[in-house]
């Protein structure tokens, strides 16, 4: 999308093009702590990456319901190596020691990183739908809007079993046509469709390619989510997070949820 831009009397420069006025403008420190620098910048340069993360993803979702798997694959292929700049980013959060954080910390009020609608966004896209997030969210703005849309529509995996099906293989019709608001369940006749693709890879080197595609985007989460549990152990060990989370708890249970069951149970199946 375009924005409009304000006319300058000279020409645009790097900074103009970037609005790094603005930008550079949005790390405002509420206590002077040396240590609150550091943790707002590094939530915002994530809020940034899971913005480009969901605009790829979403890009993503609508190639491969148009069958063009090799622009699926560059777009998914951008994706890991942006995880992989979020997961390092909690190794930089975790040189501020729980004195620092201690600090600042109560200045916070009841912000949290648990309300991230980007995150439930990217959340969303990949399968793992929960309507009761959008409590979150106020009735009628613009981010309950686009996080309602996301979490009606079919998923990414949801497409790829539609492409699958497409293919000729054998989906249940319960999982091509359903209520995409409910969070994805396993089938055993979907593993068994996957297993055909991995078994045949000749035969199907594009599906069998997606399928490692997301299999490593699922990695690569399953390892940001890790990394930032580990974080939050090390700096506040088990309290309470400061939006009312459980904290490190909640972050241990979200290490259990598979997005692409099937993809992972297909290899003990081999």
């Amino acid at each position: 999308m375009e924005v409009a831009r304000t006319a300058y009397p000279f020409p645009m420069d790097y900074g103009d093009y970037l609005q790094l006025d603005a930008l550079l403008a949005a790390q405002t420190t509420v206590t002077g702590e040396h240590d609150e620098l550091l943790f707002i910048v590094i939530h915002q340069a994530t809020e940034l990456w899971l913005k480009l993360s969901v605009h790829e993803i979403a890009s993503a979702c609508a190639d491969v319901a148009a069958d063009d798997l090799r622009a699926a694959f560059k777009t998914l292929s951008r994706v890991a190596r942006i995880q992989a700049h979020m997961i390092q980013a909690w190794e930089i959060l975790a040189t501020m020691t729980p004195f620092d954080y201690a600090n600042f910390r109560e200045s916070l009020g009841a912000s949290s990183g648990f309300q991230s609608f980007q995150y439930r966004q990217l959340e969303f896209l990949l399968g793992a739908k929960d309507a009761k997030m959008l409590a979150m969210h106020e009735a009628g703005s613009a981010r309950h809007g686009d996080l309602e849309a996301i979490l009606e529509a079919p998923s990414l995996y949801d497409q790829a079993l539609r492409l699958l099906a497409r293919r000729g293989f054998a989906i249940p019709a319960e999982r091509l046509k359903r209520n995409w608001r409910e969070p994805y369940e396993a089938s055993p006749a979907v593993e068994a469709a996957w297993l055909k693709v991995y078994r045949n890879t000749g035969d199907h080197w594009d599906l069998y390619e997606l399928g490692e595609k997301l299999v490593d985007l699922e990695y690569r989460l399953q390892q940001w989510r890790f990394t930032h549990m580990k974080t939050v152990e090390r700096i506040i060990g088990f309290k309470r997070g400061t939006g009312g989370s459980d904290g490190v708890s909640y972050l241990v249970k979200a290490l259990d949820r598979k997005l692409f069951p099937e993809l992972l149970t297909l290899r003990t199946a081999m």
